[in-house]
């Protein structure tokens, strides 16, 4: 008979490759057959850069700083810090196969620095040219966590494993109850102080479910405060960076010690402080730093002045003495700095992190655990004895690139599987939402949540015409509008280059309707247009260039669905494109899609589109009654004079 957690394993190592190698296609495909002119166009590679100085990093890394030969400011580039990135020599204007990848670590006007690992540095060329690509670390480590899954010599972390994987569901001591515990937080409503009971409660795993609103983080801060207070050790952690500085910052405002391990381009400035490599560069000795560094300077100088092989030889090998000297005082800095810690936070790969490898926690907790894969939740679950994951099913499940994974199931979290699994045995719902007017919060609660979401007073009748300088006009007063293009020959067309879909009248109405929010006052910072396609986007950010956001400035946000989860905006404006004879709805079949985009929005939502081509699909077509039924409806044809 076969092992349930061995078929685990075995398939998902699969998935796995699949999606790793489409995502390699993908970058492949961009890099190979696009010209360099071309790539540079975009924003994903920079030519002919120069390297201008090298400098040491901490943990033994080398910083390359790049420029242009002429010293000018940089072309329109997409590099963030964070991005991982590849350098090839250039010859004849043409980038050579060898490559060495890195980090950006800083961006500036005119250069761009990247932390190397520490011997690629005796490899770099004097010009390179500098490409984005897909992170390989990803895929070992979340193939390490699955080799370690069936192991035996997984110390309490075994029993996490087994509660995870048994029929049952996971069982819960009787201590402590709401009445029993102080609560940190006296703000928390009743289903958040139920949901977190419940979570110190669990003698291995517990969900909390956190609806659109709900204050799931919150609840997330209190768990882990709880904890501390009993004097347990944390680790923290989400799939994205974001998601982590966010309980960062919330930890440390609430007075915890907390720990960010992570690459410092990855962290956010506001908490760059609290990272490992801030913490650790501080708990050093400076006048051992400093002789250390210029030790490091004048190794690599007797490098570049050496003479013959040997001479090369013998100086790179006083260069990594010196870097072995420096990681084992980094090491035992860290050693320090960690075991001081009452919270270590950390992305899911990056529990994986040196640091950490042997780190063990009472307690893990897992947030926005619902867009994580669940090989790299497993990163994060073998380091600790008990587990509280937090997330929303309901809403979008992580990206997967290949199409072959996606139907065999890589996109189904570990969440979403306990969650339907066990339902109420092992979850916990909050069901106040402290961010949407009743009106838009009720479709997705009826639809999706059994009807068991309620608006907080704070929030529940809030409309734009509430807000400062803003004029109370029909759309400001509206808390939701359904915008029909039905029978006006708005039909959607295709990009031939990415068959991505887009719809220029429809496009066309969404402006009209943004300038009437902003004639009215409302702010252009406070509202957003989210879309399902990317080429709507780009016709949506065309009609709409006036009000968008730039960089130090405040402005109106155009986007996808997908990558404005976890935001909100006092207004939402929705572009739905579809409109077509066969009614074919396309993304938009997605209940989670659609989900997300009603409720990114606080006082306001405007969806548009094609009601005869949205009716066709049951789910979407509960949405166009519920907006009629309970909003504002309106025909396009009072805008195109019909």
């Amino acid at each position: 008979m076969a092992d349930p957690l061995t078929d685990f394993v075995d398939t998902y190592r699969t998935l796995l490759d699949l999606e790793r190698e489409a995502e390699a296609a993908e970058a492949r495909r961009q890099r190979d057959e696009l010209p360099g002119p071309e790539l540079e166009r975009r924003g994903v590679t920079l030519r002919r850069l120069l390297v201008a100085d090298l400098r040491p990093g901490l943990g033994g890394r080398i910083v390359v700083v790049l420029e242009r030969p002429d010293g000018e400011a940089l072309p329109f580039h997409r590099f963030t810090p964070g991005d991982v990135v590849g350098l090839r020599t250039v010859r004849d204007d043409r980038p050579t196969d060898q490559e060495i990848s890195g980090v950006i670590d800083a961006v500036h006007e005119k250069r761009i620095e990247v932390a190397l690992e520490e011997d690629d540095q005796d490899e770099l060329p004097s010009l390179v040219r500098l490409d984005r690509l897909s992170p390989d670390v990803t895929w070992r480590r979340m193939l390490r966590a699955l080799d370690r899954l069936p192991g035996r010599d997984l110390g309490d972390a075994r029993k996490v494993r087994d509660a995870a994987f048994a029929d049952e569901p996971p069982a819960f001591g009787t201590r402590p109850t709401i009445e029993e515990l102080g609560w940190l937080d006296e703000r928390l409503d009743a289903s958040q102080r139920e949901a977190v009971a419940f979570a110190l409660r669990a003698d291995r795993l517990a969900l909390i479910h956190g609806p659109p609103g709900t204050g799931k983080t919150t609840a997330v801060i209190e768990v882990i405060r709880q904890a501390v207070a009993r004097g347990e050790k944390v680790l923290a952690t989400a799939p994205s960076n974001i998601a982590v500085d966010n309980l960062v910052e919330r930890l440390v405002a609430a007075g915890v010690r907390a720990v960010r391990v992570g690459h410092p381009a990855r962290v956010l400035e506001s908490v760059k402080q609290h990272s490992l490599d801030a913490l650790v560069t501080a708990a050093t000795d400076p006048s051992v730093a400093r002789a250390l560094k210029q030790d490091l300077q004048q190794a690599r100088r007797a490098i570049d002045r050496a003479g013959s092989k040997a001479e090369r030889r013998e100086a790179r090998g006083a260069l990594k003495d010196l870097q072995r000297e420096q990681r084992r005082l980094e090491d035992s800095i860290v050693r320090g700095v960690i075991d001081t810690a009452e919270v270590v936070l950390a992305t899911l790969t990056g529990c994986d992190d040196r640091a950490l490898r042997d780190a063990f926690f009472e307690l893990v907790v897992l947030d926005e655990a619902a867009q994580a894969l669940e090989p790299a939740s497993w990163i994060a679950l073998l380091k600790g004895r008990r587990a509280v994951l937090a997330g929303d099913h309901l809403q979008l499940a992580p990206t997967i690139r290949s199409m072959e994974a996606e139907r065999q199931g890589l996109g189904r979290t570990m969440f979403a599987r306990l969650a339907e699994q066990h339902g109420e045995a092992i979850t916990r719902m909050l069901t106040v939402q402290y961010r949407m007017h009743t009106s838009i919060m009720q479709w997705s609660s009826d639809a999706l949540y059994g009807g068991r979401l309620e608006a907080d007073a704070s929030v529940a009748d809030h409309l734009l015409g509430g807000l400062a300088g803003v004029l109370e006009t029909e759309e400001t007063t509206t808390p939701a509008l359904f915008l029909d293009t039905a029978g006006c020959g708005l039909d959607e067309s295709e990009d031939a280059e990415d068959r991505s879909k887009s719809n220029p009248g429809e496009a066309d109405l969404v402006a009209k309707h943004v300038m009437a929010l902003r004639e009215a006052g409302v702010a252009a910072e406070d509202i957003a247009v989210i879309t399902p396609y990317n080429a709507q986007v780009q016709l949506l950010r065309e009609r709409l260039s006036g009000e968008l956001a730039h960089e130090g400035q405040a402005g109106l946000e155009v986007g996808t669905v997908d990558g404005f989860q976890g935001r909100e905006k006092e207004a939402i404006v929705l572009s739905t494109v579809r409109s077509n004879p066969d009614g074919e709805v396309g993304f938009l079949k997605d209940a989670r899609r659609m989900n997300v985009a009603v409720t990114r929005a606080r006082r306001h939502v405007a969806l548009i589109g094609d009601s005869a081509t949205l009716c066709c699909d049951p789910f979407l077509a509960g949405l166009v009654e519920h907006l009629q039924t309970h909003g504002v409806y309106r025909s396009a044809w009072e805008f195109l004079g019909g």
